[in-house]
């Protein structure tokens, strides 16, 4: 649904058919899963539970869907088929918000919940419930209407869904926490108690943990992924930026990193074991093999569209590399990449490969951290591409991950104050 569409009643979507891009049926909506917040603030919607035709009930995240439209849900048609199991910080809103005794905030009148109606937020690939249907007088089923007046009213005017202000349990935590920059909740984390500190871990969804761990310490991450059941762990090692992920599983033994890939999407398997072929301080094994690859006749408007995809990190949005096919890393012929400002000054329709930027030589996959910190500092450089002989692109590097590998070590337990007066007399 579009920023300024309107706005979805959840009870619309019951039993809803859940198709993929190609317009293959892939399940049916039976519920779905939010996060209730502190104090009145709205519930964050994180995803669908879909029951596949094996009678299986899966989860799907929101940043998987791309579409809710006429009576049906469109998904990316990436799947992961693990059984869906609630987590604590989670409630489904079918099975435990609906038909559940409110009161209005303005009257202290009991209420009946009826229905909730979610949107999602402008610029944003979130989305929110924002107002309760409730029906005043006795109670009454959600899907059997008692008599009484009827109203919608947003979010705020009632009380009875928000977690408790008091307690200290992970819930409450992650209620807390969850305006915190990726960074700075591994921060915290890092200074929690190991029991506290796995606590959090397993009640925050994939997508999140998998941010969060990609900014805490070696020991940390080994300890966490440790203490997940080895599907969760798999799935969390997905979510991560694949240059990431492998660089955590080289940490492991060998028999636990082969068991964790064997319990991954094949493609992404394959990835992390290129990945860990190289030596870690090398291109090779910095980069990420999941950076944008336009086909020669790609236009200038799809390139803006990828780009525009709020997933992507700013250092991978700035450029596109243009590649016979296959478009899917290692890729045919790279021609060239194209900058973002380039794009900016094109005529939408014009094709990528009349721009390209074909003179700047790419990394070679075994060239080492001062090579690649040199060719950033030369060319002014965010992102550059990984090529192997052949001519395919393998990846990217980016520059925060040369930066990582140039830090000491222990850099990320380093307390950063960006409050401290500036000094003004060129000192």
């Amino acid at each position: 649904m579009a920023a300024g569409a309107p706005r979805i009643f959840v009870s619309h979507l019951s039993g809803v058919a859940v198709f993929d891009p190609a317009g293959d049926q892939v399940g049916r909506v039976r519920d779905l899963v939010v996060m209730l917040r502190m104090g009145q603030r709205p519930p964050r919607l994180l995803g669908l539970v879909v029951e596949l035709a094996t009678r299986r009930r899966i989860f799907l995240p929101m940043t998987r869907v791309t579409a809710i439209q006429s009576g049906q849900v469109i998904t990316t048609g990436v799947l992961n088929v693990r059984r869906f199991e609630q987590r604590p910080t989670e409630r489904l809103v079918f099975g435990e918000l609906l038909d559940r005794r409110v009161t209005l905030t303005e009257t202290g009148e009991d209420v009946t919940v009826l229905d909730l109606s979610v949107h999602q937020l402008p610029a944003r690939r979130e989305w929110e419930i924002d107002r309760v249907f409730v029906r005043k007088g006795r109670k009454g089923s959600a899907f059997r209407r008692a008599k009484g007046e009827a109203l919608t009213v947003e979010w705020t005017a009632v009380t009875g869904f928000s977690l408790e202000e008091q307690g200290q349990g992970a819930e409450n935590l992650l209620a807390t926490f969850e305006q915190l920059r990726a960074a700075d909740l591994a921060n915290v984390l890092h200074h929690l108690s190991p029991k506290r500190r796995a606590e959090v871990a397993a009640a925050l969804d994939d997508d999140r943990l998998a941010d969060v761990l990609e900014e805490l310490p070696e020991d940390d991450q080994i300890e966490i992924l440790g203490k997940l059941k080895e599907e969760r762990a798999a799935d969390v090692l997905e979510a991560m930026d694949p240059d990431d992920a492998a660089d955590l599983l080289g940490e492991l033994p060998t028999d636990e990193q082969e068991r964790l890939l064997s319990l991954m999407q094949p493609g992404d398997a394959a990835d992390m074991r290129r990945l860990m072929s190289y030596e870690e301080r090398t291109a090779g094994g910095l980069m990420t093999t999941e950076p944008i690859v336009l086909r020669p006749d790609a236009s200038v408007a799809d390139a803006l569209a990828r780009i525009r995809e709020p997933d992507l990190s700013p250092a991978l949005a700035a450029q596109v590399y243009v590649c016979r096919p296959p478009d899917e890393t290692p890729t045919g012929k790279y021609l060239g990449t194209v900058h973002f400002q380039r794009l900016l000054r094109e005529p939408p329709p014009s094709l990528v490969s009349s721009i390209l930027d074909s003179d700047l030589q790419p990394l070679d996959p075994e060239a080492d951290l001062p090579a690649i910190a040199g060719f950033f500092a030369t060319y002014d450089m965010v992102a550059a591409p990984v090529v192997d002989e052949a001519g395919a692109l393998l990846g990217a590097v980016t520059v925060d991950d040369v930066l990582d590998h140039m830090l000491p070590e222990d850099w990320r337990e380093t307390e950063f104050h960006l409050d401290e007066e500036v000094p003004t007399d060129g000192s």
